[in-house]
């Protein structure tokens, strides 16, 4: 048995193999890098997947990849295809939470599938862990080929069933403690808060990234989260890549490393940093909704066996 069988609640979709069919979406932002992208689908072909493009994926509303009813329509007709086995997202960006505001997963299940991405995906991810189902968070097709080898390797094994190394960062202290992983996009997932797309945080573990935000935007988006409560009732943070986010020259501010430090170290639980996900490469894949070990003392992100 995988150590990804080892689950709370979340279903997990069965495990790939070379053969089947996934199909490739647009969910987000409008697609601009074109031969990254092609660079993404030749390394899934290459482990011998079918790839299915959406016939639209270049569709362009502006910043988006086509219209919100053009994007939904992508997705279901990924979703409902019995012999799709794993959708993959072409890029993040904006706008996958436009696509989800008339959307129900219950009503649109056939059978549980890999959906895979990160970045503006997380409002997916997380609404589809919210019904109960894991998923995948980890390079989407635009960002794969920039990965190394050994970030490619563990996506490959997570969808294939097979076991992963633990992760390795900088514990902060708090000892050792278990839950359900929800990784995500700090910006994407403040902007679920007060909705219905969030899912219940009680014993989570949550992994947070960001992109070019300034010191004080992170800062403002993580008191935003000590205000709202919700931080009392996570087990746990490990924290990952926080890219390009220092503040412009000569601005006063606190480095993002102190900002974190500020915000989250009195909270009295166990967190780990420096963990190699997100923007920056390697983004390390993670599985949304299957329960792992955070040992804040060691530093490690573990997928419980």
């Amino acid at each position: 048995m995988s150590n990804l069988q080892n689950l709370k609640s979340a279903l997990l979709p069965p495990p790939l193999k070379a053969g089947d069919l996934l199909r490739v979406i647009a969910p987000s932002g409008a697609l601009r890098e074109v031969e990254a992208f092609n660079q993404g689908v030749e390394i899934w072909k290459s482990r011998g997947y079918r790839i299915k493009i959406s016939d639209n994926i270049d569709n362009r509303h502006g910043y988006l990849a086509g219209t919100d009813a053009q994007r939904r329509q992508q997705l279901a007709t990924a979703w409902q295809d019995p012999e799709c086995k794993g959708i993959l997202c072409a890029r993040g960006g904006f706008g996958s939470t436009r696509i989800l505001e008339d959307w129900t997963w219950q009503e649109n299940i056939i059978t549980p599938k890999w959906l895979i991405g990160f970045s503006d995906v997380t409002a997916l991810l997380w609404s589809l862990y919210n019904a109960g189902i894991c998923s995948l968070h980890g390079p989407v097709l635009t960002t794969l080929a920039d990965e190394p080898e050994s970030s490619i390797q563990r996506l490959f094994d997570i969808v294939g069933g097979r076991p992963i190394p633990p992760l390795k960062g900088q514990g902060w202290g708090g000892g050792t403690v278990t839950g359900a992983l929800l990784p995500g996009n700090l910006t994407v997932a403040t902007h679920l808060l007060g909705t219905p797309l969030l899912p219940d945080l009680d014993g989570v573990i949550l992994a947070l990234e960001d992109v070019t935000e300034a010191p004080y935007r992170i800062d403002r988006m993580l008191t935003q989260w000590r205000l709202s409560g919700l931080l009392s009732k996570v087990r746990g943070i490990a924290l990952g890549g926080f890219t390009k986010c220092e503040a412009p020259p000569n601005v006063p501010s606190l480095t993002i490393e102190e900002v974190l430090q500020d915000r989250l170290s009195d909270l009295n639980i166990p967190i780990v940093s420096d963990l190699p996900f997100g923007h920056d490469s390697p983004n390390a894949a993670l599985p949304v909704g299957v329960q792992v070990t955070l040992d804040a003392t060691a530093g490690i992100l573990e997928i419980k066996k």
